[in-house]
């Protein structure tokens, strides 16, 4: 469907897409919250989103990942007008985050494999959502659709438009960013022991 097409006249076509896609709009408003991280740029996020989808729907082939397809409209809408308003996303090196770095750290300190859940069940939402929003974008945004939409690796490539490769490469790195984060967030609540 051509860029800025007018919306669907036809009927059919909008009952379809009340059906079909506004109930995905919770979800959205969640995935869209943690890309802004700021409730009034995400409910402008996911306006843009609808409105985009609203206006390419007739385009939209019925059988068809539809979830994916809004997703990707999100993540294009967040990417090309809120990437803008950020400065340069920060970048991580391999070098600084460890494979295992959270299983290093418990599993150095004696303690049992069972404890690492025993000790991440402890730390409340915020901290974990607190670590998430650190995350550098391209990291959030892979981890975001993997470990919390339960995208595919695939789904994620053609949702966010890049290798499957790069997909894993960025799950890879922002996990182990997350792992680190997380290990710092129970150290300083005494959770554990160096």
């Amino acid at each position: 469907m051509a860029r800025g097409q007018t919306p669907p006249d036809d009927p059919a076509v909008r009952a379809r897409f009340e059906r079909d896609v506004l109930p995905l709009l919770p979800n959205l408003y969640g995935a869209a919250l943690r890309l802004t991280r700021n409730p009034q740029d995400a409910e402008d996020l996911v306006q843009e989103t609808f409105l985009r989808a609203y206006r390419g729907f007739a385009g939209f082939q019925e059988g068809t990942n539809l979830r994916a397809w809004m997703y990707r409209i999100l993540m294009n809408t967040f990417i090309n007008t809120y990437r803008k308003r950020q400065r340069e996303p920060v970048t991580v090196g391999d070098d600084e985050i460890e494979d295992w770095y959270l299983f290093d750290r418990l599993g150095g300190s004696g303690v049992e494999a069972s404890a690492e859940s025993e000790v991440l069940e402890r730390l409340p939402d915020e901290d974990v959502q607190r670590a998430l929003e650190a995350l550098p974008e391209n990291f959030r945004m892979a981890v975001l659709l993997a470990d919390v939409e339960g995208f595919s690796y695939k789904e994620i490539a053609e949702i966010l438009d890049i290798p499957i490769g790069t997909v894993m490469s960025r799950l890879h790195r922002g996990r182990k960013a997350l792992q680190k984060a997380l290990w710092e967030t129970v150290r300083e609540r005494g959770l554990v022991r160096d």
